[in-house]
């Protein structure tokens, strides 16, 4: 066994030399412990519900790079919380302070890298904090494997407990998964159904060989050209708000 002192009490914890996590027995705080110390954990509570969530993920999956009906059609599977644990570093770089948060535990979940984690909403994780049946990930990461990475110095570092919604979807018979943040709404998509581009290049091509044509016929008759282009450009953008609606 090993023993630190708590980081807000000052009272001995001991420890297993495999231990990441550790409660002290005197002011009850969670504390982690990795190879670059011990320090307090933090926690972002869920800002917003599950029904909210699926909406966000609806107006996504309306937009234009998606799936034509995505949004009306993906058969939502399932919708989990989680708190996945993050290392949040604050840096003093050339003067100014830059905020850098990286993955503590593996993960193959899209967007995790990206997460911003808003301050002045976290708590320090304790025995008040109520994580209502919701996974905790634990972390497998250590902190110690970013620091040599990170630019200027160190001002802050902490592992912030980040609360996600999972969400699995369905669609042309196909799963797939997005990562919602439970305190911004951004959603993270690794892949997704996305809106083919062939009949948007089809329609530029048969346009384009149009105007072409109609280009050499000026030289032998202009008003007749110029009838014919008025025809085409009609003709291209009708085809194009087909497309548009329907592809």
């Amino acid at each position: 066994m090993a023993t630190f002192n708590c980081p807000k009490c000052g009272a001995p914890v001991e420890f297993d030399v495999k231990d990441r996590l550790v409660r002290c027995r005197y002011c009850s705080s969670e504390i982690f412990i990795d190879k670059s110390g011990a320090g307090f954990y933090y926690v972002l509570p869920f800002a917003i519900d599950e029904t909210t969530i699926i909406g966000t993920f609806r107006r996504w999956a309306g937009g234009s790079t998606k799936a034509k009906d995505l949004d009306k059609y993906a058969h939502i599977v399932s919708v989990k919380k989680s708190f996945f644990p993050v290392y949040l570093f604050k840096r003093d770089v050339d003067g100014s302070e830059q905020v850098f948060v990286e993955p503590a535990a593996s993960t193959t979940l899209p967007g995790l890298h990206s997460l911003k984690v808003p301050g002045g909403d976290m708590v320090v994780y304790d025995k008040n904090f109520d994580a209502k049946g919701v996974d905790m990930v634990k972390p497998d990461i250590d902190m110690a494997s970013y620091l040599d990475k990170l630019p200027g110095r160190a001002k802050e570092q902490a592992l912030v407990y980040f609360p996600i919604y999972v969400l699995d979807y369905a669609f042309a018979e196909k799963n797939w998964r997005t990562v919602i943040s439970a305190t911004s709404g951004e959603v993270f998509s690794g892949d997704f159904p996305r809106r083919s581009s062939s009949a948007y290049m089809m329609v530029a091509i048969v346009g384009f060989l149009a105007f072409l044509t109609e280009g050499f016929l000026a030289a032998v008759d202009p008003l007749l050209a110029l009838a014919l282009i008025g025809i085409t450009v009609l003709v291209v953008f009708g085809a194009s708000y087909f497309v548009a609606r329907r592809m």
